[in-house]
């Protein structure tokens, strides 16, 4: 064969392909069995192994090779990619639609009803039919470029049957079967298991190995084509039924309203059927359909005036108490928790919720065997809201708090609101230190998550923290625990050995120092250097650190006058870990942020929460979590909420995310 004739037929086979995967993955109707198509991509890749000059990056072939990046570029976007204003209930929604009549002179506006996807914002960009690359939202105007992760979902056309430019936006998401199956493979592995399946779509799509893009399963919804007046275009509604014809997936739940009464109606009919939807939404998104009434409309510096979010209020449902179990926490702190009976919540089958401590129980008046109202705070983390007095039927039982610890049977001392079991070697404490301690915030040991801690405890391999830098001389034993390879074992022992490196900030938050969370940590390593320096350091020196109080200088001082504790410290020194501090003490002062009392508030693309947070640390600035008049700064991503609210009341400075990026590469 020619290289012409191989072009030719490399052409037709490109197009084949990509037709049976679009029947496949889009239509759910394919037209050829999977034999057929998989002989077709043997057939392409036989052609590009004699040709290798007929490759490129869509390629379906190479939509199914992982590769390892070194980082994403930055793409810039023609038009800013907007987000949209929020509504959170009826009264809201309708004095919006109100607004737009006002606005319009007129209230014969047609609305378009559609789902709002809880993943991340992307947009795709196409030339002459090719795709050139798929870019996040970022700051609205510079996104980052993740054309080879978003490649491997296999419902994203390549090509298009459209000439000149064409971008698309939409939503990357992860459906709920692949975030459940996701989360059970990481169980089952002992990793941490992810809060939501939003972050765990934006975190694969921001991973640098492609190959954990591919394994995640995700799919995308495409709701809006940006330059669809191009091309003779002239509603919202119709420029979704051309998307479809050029190939991409758009939701079929999307729907014309005509009146304040429909869209009521529709917001309702999706409250109900939200979580029978196998991908998660957290709203309803409302678009005025007549693109001539966007301009006439128009915009606020980051939202369009003629699109709005209708957020939905947290999920309440009713289950009942069955029983009330307690847990021991690695500082010895106990805690009562709800066993429900199972019951699906904002998308998720829930069968336990953490009751805090005693007053918790006792203020919401719960009985086991009570009805209770549950929900997810945050549409994240189950809680119980209140009892059901008058569903009673005299069998429900009293709550009454322990007295003795559930797992040695001691007698437990109450401190504040808290019961705490103060028995140094009970084994739910020494289990609870062990799986903090190799925890990735802390000493990030890799290979050793909560179950592996469980069963090495369990088998007596290792009962205290020092024993896991001894674990080497089980290794014949963990050998024969199903599960285990001589390549696992290396790994394990590998990641032990390299955590004897950490900087002092790793091994003061594993510890497990009471009041003594990672933030404090790098503080305390910063300021004293070694940890033979914190040891020495009095109360008087503890308390002139900014952000330490009484309460927190007193726990560290306490701690480090408790003999078992410097019998611990010791015998981590005769493994040789590193007791110094690391990073670098000297904070340039002249710097923007020093001193500076900061508040990171919704998504931002560049920096994770805790990545974020670090940075301006370093840099001398206070991070706190809440709003007050004495913030300075609140730097807001992405679907920031009430805290960016409160700052604009109060006058506090507003910095966007490129804004923070900018003082972080200028320093001033």
């Amino acid at each position: 064969m020619t290289l012409e004739e191989a072009k030719i037929k490399h052409e037709a086979l490109v197009k084949e392909i990509e037709k049976y995967a679009h029947e496949y993955y889009v239509l759910d109707n394919p037209s050829v069995s999977d034999a057929v198509y998989d002989q077709k991509m043997e057939e392409l890749q036989a052609i590009e192994n004699e040709f290798p000059s007929l490759v490129t990056p869509t390629s379906p072939t190479q939509r199914i090779i992982g590769q390892v990046l070194t980082g994403f570029n930055k793409v810039t976007h023609k038009e800013q990619m907007l987000s949209l204003a929020d509504v959170f209930n009826e009264d809201e929604l309708v004095e919006w639609v109100k607004k737009v009549y006002e606005a319009l002179g007129t209230d014969k506006v047609t609305f378009v009803g559609e789902m709002k996807i809880d993943g991340l914002a992307m947009s795709l960009v196409y030339q002459d039919g090719v795709l050139q690359y798929a870019a996040t939202r970022g700051d609205g105007r510079v996104g980052e470029d993740v054309t080879l992760n978003v490649l491997t979902i296999p419902d994203i056309p390549t090509r298009i049957d459209k000439k000149g430019r064409v971008e698309v936006r939409g939503e990357i998401y992860m459906p709920k079967a692949s975030f459940n199956s996701l989360n059970k493979y990481r169980s089952e592995a002992g990793e941490p298991l992810f809060a939501n399946a939003r972050n765990a779509a934006a975190g694969s799509i921001r991973n640098l190995d492609t190959s954990v893009a591919k394994s995640r399963k995700l799919d995308g919804w495409w709701y809006y084509f940006q330059n669809a007046e191009e091309f003779n275009i002239d509603s919202h509604y119709d420029s979704l039924l051309e998307l479809e014809k050029m190939g991409f997936k758009v939701n079929k739940e999307r729907r014309l309203l005509h009146n304040i009464q429909e869209i009521l109606d529709y917001v309702k009919e999706y409250t109900a059927k939200r979580s029978s939807l196998p991908y998660d939404i957290d709203g309803i998104v409302l678009k005025v359909n007549d693109f001539s009434l966007h301009e006439a409309l128009g915009y606020t510096a980051k939202t369009p005036k003629w699109a709005i979010a209708y957020k939905f209020p947290p999920e309440e449902v009713q289950t009942k108490l069955l029983d009330i179990v307690y847990t021991v926490g690695r500082t010895g702190k106990i805690t009562p928790n709800a066993v429900l009976e199972p019951v699906r919540v904002a998308g998720s089958l829930v069968q336990r919720a953490t009751l805090h401590n005693e007053d918790f129980v006792i203020e919401k008046g719960l009985k086991i065997g009570d009805t209770v109202v549950l929900r997810k705070a945050g549409d994240i983390i189950p809680e119980v809201v209140t009892s059901l007095p008058n569903l009673r039927d005299g069998s429900e039982i009293p709550f009454k708090m322990i007295e003795n610890c559930p797992v040695c049977g001691s007698k437990l001392v109450k401190i504040d609101a808290m019961h705490f079991c103060l028995n140094k070697n009970c084994p739910s404490r020494n289990i609870e230190s062990l799986i903090h301690f190799a925890s990735k915030d802390a000493m990030d040991i890799e290979g050793m998550g909560d179950k592996v801690c469980e069963e090495f405890f369990a088998l007596g391999f290792i009962k205290f923290i020092p024993d896991i830098y001894n674990l080497a001389k089980y290794r014949e034993k963990i050998i024969e625990i199903d599960g285990w390879s001589h390549k696992s074992i290396d790994n394990l022992l590998a990641g032990i050995e390299k955590s004897k490196l950490n900087s002092l900030e790793k091994l003061l938050f594993g510890l497990g120092i009471k009041e003594v969370g990672s933030k404090m940590a790098r503080t305390l390593a910063r300021r004293f250097n070694t940890l033979d320096n914190l040891v020495s350091a009095t109360l008087e020196d503890l308390t002139r650190i900014n952000d330490v109080g009484e309460v927190v200088a007193n726990s560290i001082y306490s701690y480090f006058r408790d003999e078992h504790n410097i019998n611990l410290i010791n015998a981590l020194k005769s493994y040789n870990l590193n007791m110094t501090y690391l990073g670098n003490n000297k904070v340039d002062e002249s710097n923007y942020f020093f001193n500076k009392r900061v508040v990171l508030t919704g998504t931002l693309e560049k920096y994770g929460r805790k990545e974020a947070t670090e940075l301006l640390e370093n840099l001398g600035a206070h991070v706190s979590s809440s709003v007050s008049k004495i913030t300075d700064i609140v730097i807001a991503g992405e679907e920031a909420g009430s805290k960016l609210d409160k700052a604009n009341k109060l006058g506090i400075q507003v910095m966007t995310e490129d804004e923070f990026l900018s003082h972080l590469d200028n320093g001033n």
